[in-house]
């Protein structure tokens, strides 16, 4: 299971919220590139880099934190918040993301969403699915929708999606454990298509033919990594990777822990 830090931008620094809310909000450094770099120095290989300003603008703003970020380190950056336009995501691209995630607009403009997934390949593209109440968020989480979140992946699956970063928002921040529950069911898609088995839980799925239509689901968990415990438990759930924050910047997981867990 791949670590990936996370850095929220906020005015070009390093942040941490609660839940969410831009009210409750931490400035854990001035200069994000001094966090990746500490990060890239103690053997982290990955970054999963936020922009909240964009995500509340609807608009990348802070990709030239991105660029310093990708030509003065070597970790493989994931980028999201505020990427709408086709003019957006080539921007991110050009400044040196190696993925890019997708949340609200998966809801807002499927087209321009499933358009990405078939001209950059869906090694490229992640499917932000920001679960509130079961429901998907966006917008920065300042926006709920009516969509189920584990339906609302089913379906960009079956589109091709197979990289999903799941967050709860309620407990993003909040130091208290993952949402297990939550990833469990999301993951039983997987088994599902393995065994080939259909399940009543799963839309009513009765027939053995409808299954192969799931393709695997490489799920990203994101929230409430509070203890290296934690990472464990999502490893064995078979997540793909999880995202850490606050846990690191508040020293509840060390480096040394994490090198013992790889």
């Amino acid at each position: 299971m791949r670590i990936i830090p996370a850095i929220d931008i906020i005015d070009g620094k390093c942040v941490r919220l609660s839940q969410g809310d831009y009210n409750q909000k931490t400035i854990y450094n001035e200069d994000p590139l001094e966090v990746a770099k500490e990060f890239e120095a103690n053997g982290i290989k990955h970054l999963h880099l936020v922009d909240l300003d964009g995500a509340k603008s609807s608009h990348v703003v802070n990709w030239k934190v991105l660029e310093r970020i990708a030509v003065q380190t070597g970790l493989q950056v994931d980028f999201g918040g505020g990427v709408k336009t086709d003019e957006d995501i080539k921007v991110v691209f050009e400044s040196g993301a190696k993925q890019v995630t997708g949340g609200s607009i998966a809801v807002k403009d499927a087209a321009i969403f499933e358009g990405w997934i078939s001209k950059y390949g869906n090694d490229k593209i992640i499917l932000g699915a920001d679960a509130k109440d079961g429901r998907i968020a966006t917008h920065g989480w300042l926006e709920s929708s009516e969509l189920e979140v584990v339906e609302f992946i089913k379906e960009w699956n079956k589109k091709g999606i197979e990289y999903v970063i799941c967050t709860d928002i309620a407990k993003d921040g909040m130091l208290a454990g993952t949402s297990n529950e939550l990833y469990e069911e999301i993951l039983g898609l997987n088994k599902l298509r393995d065994n080939n088995i259909a399940k009543p839980s799963f839309d009513g799925l009765t027939s053995k033919d409808e299954i192969p239509a799931f393709a695997g689901i490489k799920l990203i968990a994101s929230g409430g990594v509070a203890v290296v415990d934690d990472l464990y438990r999502l490893r064995e759930m078979d997540c793909e990777g999880a995202i850490v924050g606050k846990a690191f910047y508040e020293g509840r997981i060390t480096f040394k822990q994490l090198r013992e867990f790889v």
